[in-house]
């Protein structure tokens, strides 16, 4: 994927995964799509280790793998933001 369908797919991610866990986070728009690029990241390299499958393009099972990544990046985040 490229550059811009990174960022599409981290806006995309990002939303999904503050509309699982909705609260008031510093950053705005701007930290959503980091957090939902980050959260492709990170669930492609976690489902590839665990064998569930990778971010390999716009399709559900990457999304739902991307959207896991950007929840969990979340928690962390917030995590550290509290302290």
């Amino acid at each position: 994927m490229g550059i811009l369908s990174w960022i599409v797919m981290g806006l995309i991610v990002g939303v999904l995964a503050k509309f699982i866990m909705p609260g008031k986070d510093p950053g705005g728009f701007v930290i959503t799509v980091a957090l939902g690029i980050g959260g492709a990241f990170v669930g492609g390299y976690i489902g590839s280790a665990l064998g569930i499958g990778a971010v390999s393009g716009f399709n559900p099972a990457s999304i739902f793998v991307a959207t896991l990544g950007a929840v969990l990046l979340l928690v962390v985040y917030r995590a550290i933001r509290r302290n």
